[in-house]
């Protein structure tokens, strides 16, 4: 799994960024921008927020938007999302990816490890558990253990902040962190 405790800590430390925002009245992308003293970091969550058209987005019945921000092992993350919610069932149904690792070795492999990042961000969020019972696991199987697939995907589009007077960082873990918690 990418991220072990980076995840749980961003899906934490974001969900608290939210609380703060709402308590002061602020937007969330106001308050992250406000707060965020890291260049690089207020880098990553302009260029999602950008892409995504956060300044522009509309309330809709059933529809939910999400934002945040992070960094881990060098790299900076944010993260854009749109869900819907159908009968209390959710569904990612966009996400806008902003990353930055440094300089970009391979942009196009670098995109397929956003993009897989992000179906697994979208497991640990909403999908993957181990149940128990009888003081026995009962998803004792594959089979039984679900995971994202086709039909669970969103529209993922992805920035790519190139910083070629850096030199390139981990681009393994840090795309996971952010999608949990936007």
């Amino acid at each position: 799994y990418r991220g072990l405790a980076g995840t749980a800590n961003h899906f934490v430390r974001e969900s608290y960024m939210d609380e703060l925002a709402h308590a002061a009245g602020i937007d969330p992308l106001e308050f992250r921008l406000k707060n965020a003293r890291n260049e690089r970091l207020r880098a990553v969550i302009q260029a999602a927020a950008d892409k995504f058209g956060w300044q522009d987005r509309k309330k809709a019945p059933g529809r939910g938007l999400g934002i945040s921000g992070g960094f881990e092992k060098g790299s900076y993350v944010a993260n854009c999302a749109e869900v819907s919610v159908v009968n209390g069932a959710v569904k990612v149904v966009r996400v806008v990816e902003a990353f930055e690792c440094g300089a970009v070795v391979n942009p196009e492999h670098l995109r397929n490890q956003i993009d897989g990042a992000v179906a697994m961000g979208i497991g640990g969020a909403l999908f993957e558990q181990v149940d128990f019972a009888d003081n026995k696991i009962v998803t004792n199987r594959l089979a039984r253990y679900r995971v994202p697939r086709f039909v669970d995907m969103p529209v993922i589009e992805t920035v790519l902040l190139d910083r070629k007077d850096l030199p390139p960082a981990g681009a393994g873990e840090t795309p996971i962190m952010g999608l949990a918690p936007a």
